[in-house]
């Protein structure tokens, strides 16, 4: 089941990478790209503004399928979690048995 969430997020990341590049720039942040003087014609089918409206609604819908496809992996991560202690992992120490103290080692020549 996440695998299949997983591919559908990667592919609704793809989506809006491919219809964010496609809108045209309004030039904001940068002060750059859009505002030179063509493309007022009427080529096709829908209009500059009915695209931009079409892109935007498009958009809109990838990012929130894209954020509840963010939630539901986040719920699945943590349902398989299992909640464990490192210090639950440590080996247990052999029984330490004492050593004989025998005194100072005697110098050896």
């Amino acid at each position: 089941m996440q695998t299949v969430i997983l591919v559908i997020h990667l592919l609704l990341a793809l989506g809006m990478i491919a219809v964010i590049l496609v809108q045209r720039s309004e030039g904001g942040g940068l002060g750059i790209g859009g505002g030179g003087g063509g493309g007022g014609g009427n080529f096709g089918v829908m209009s500059s503004r009915s695209a931009a409206n079409l892109l935007t609604r498009t958009t809109a819908i990838l990012a929130g399928a894209f954020m509840v496809t963010s939630l539901a992996l986040a719920l699945l991560s943590n349902t398989h979690t299992q909640s464990t202690s490192i210090l639950d992992q440590a080996p247990v120490p052999a029984a330490e048995q004492p050593v004989e103290d025998t005194g100072p080692a005697a110098p050896t020549r």
